[in-house]
């Protein structure tokens, strides 16, 4: 069982990335997912994330108008796409796993990437 996060980058203020979290061993459709970041000498934060249901939680404010979260079933893969991005967005990006509904916490997530790094300089 694992999951692995990918597509992140260098991107310029303004631009765009699409990170995926992709599964191996289980099927992504039966589960949240959700996306974290952690920046240097901060704690992890959560971002955004989809229930088993495809309900949207967002779980910060600066996302909204920004990210979206959506699942590619054929591929056992959850997008994360994040536009408009600003330096305060660079961060470590980590997708998760749980059943069913989404939470903030992260405890209560069953599986973790290893996390794709995100950096936003001109």
């Amino acid at each position: 069982v694992q999951l692995q996060a990918s597509g992140g980058g260098l991107v310029q203020p303004g631009g765009s990335l699409r990170l995926s979290c992709a599964a191996s061993g289980f099927t992504l459709d039966n589960y949240a997912i959700g996306w974290f970041r952690q920046a240097p000498g901060k704690e992890r934060e959560g971002v955004l994330c989809i229930s088993s249901s495809d309900d949207d939680a967002y779980y910060l404010d600066s996302a909204k108008g920004r990210f979206t979260i959506s699942r590619d079933n054929a591929k056992n893969t959850v997008h994360l796409q994040m536009n408009s991005l600003k330096r305060e967005d660079m961060a470590v990006y980590y997708c998760a796993a749980r059943q069913s509904t989404c939470t903030v916490v992260t405890g209560w997530y069953d599986y973790w990437g290893q996390g794709t790094q995100v950096t936003v300089s001109s």
